[in-house]
C-alpha cells in the first residue's frame, strides 16, 4: 500500500513508520519536514500535499497540537488551538483526502487517554480527544466506497513522558512501538468506527 503519513517526523510517527514501513511504501508529511511539507491547520497547505502525493491507500495521522494549562487560565483562544490543529485540522485531511484515496482505503486519527482519564491542566486534550473520536465513530457510518476510518487513543508514551511525569502519576506509560501496532491494525485491517485504546 502506499501510505501517507501525517506527523512522520515525532515520536508515534516514527514508530509508526518503522512498523509500517516494512511493508508498505511510506510518504512522510509534516510542518517543515518530510516527503511532503503540510500545515494541518491550513486547508489550502493540506489540498497542495494531497495533490502532489497522488493517489494513495491509507491516511495515518499522528500530529496535533494542543495547550496544557490551569482551566482557571484557559481562554477561548487557548482551545481554539486545539481546536484548529489536533481537531479540524485532522477532520481535514479526512475531508480533502477523500478525493485521493483509494476505494477501500482508511484513514487512522490520534486522539488520547485524556478523552477518558482527564489530568490538571488538560482539559483542551481531553475536549479535543473526545471530539476526535466521537467524529470517527460517526464519520464510520457514512463513508463512501468502502473506505474506513479509526482513531487510536494512547496512553501516554513513555518516550515521550519526561517532563510531562508530574501530571501523569500512576499512569503506566506505553512504549511508542507498541502503539505503533494499533496504527497497523487500523491500516491493514478490516475494521472501521473503532477507537483503539492503547493502554
Amino acid at each position: 500500500m502506499r501510505v501517507l503519513l501525517v506527523g512522520a517526523s515525532g515520536i508515534i510517527g516514527r514508530a509508526v513508520a518503522t512498523e509500517l514501513g516494512r511493508r508498505h511504501e511510506l510518504i512522510s508529511a509534516g510542518r517543515n519536514s518530510g516527503d511532503v511539507q503540510m500545515d494541518i491547520t491550513d486547508v489550502e497547505s493540506i489540498k497542495a500535499a494531497f495533490k502532489k502525493v497522488g493517489r494513495i491507500d491509507a491516511v495515518v495521522s499522528a500530529a496535533g497540537v494542543v495547550k496544557f494549562a490551569p482551566l482557571e487560565a484557559m481562554a477561548a483562544a487557548d482551545y481554539e488551538i486545539g481546536l484548529n490543529d489536533k481537531l479540524m485540522g485532522q477532520v481535514n485531511l479526512v475531508l480533502i483526502g477523500r478525493e485521493s484515496i483509494s476505494d477501500a482505503g482508511s484513514f487512522t486519527l490520534t486522539s488520547g487517554v485524556l478523552d477518558a482519564d482527564p489530568i490538571r491542566f488538560g482539559s483542551s486534550a481531553s475536549m479535543v480527544n473526545g471530539a476526535i473520536n466521537a467524529f470517527v465513530v460517526a464519520a464510520a457510518i457514512e463513508m463512501p466506497r468502502a473506505l474506513r476510518i479509526n482513531a487510536v487513543s494512547p496512553g501516554v508514551i513513555e518516550e515521550a513522558l519526561g517532563g510531562f511525569a508530574p501530571y501523569f502519576r500512576g499512569f503506566e506509560p506505553v512504549p511508542a512501538a507498541r502503539a505503533a501496532l494499533a496504527y497497523s491494525k487500523s491500516v491493514e485491517g478490516a475494521q472501521t468506527g473503532q477507537i483503539y485504546r492503547v493502554l
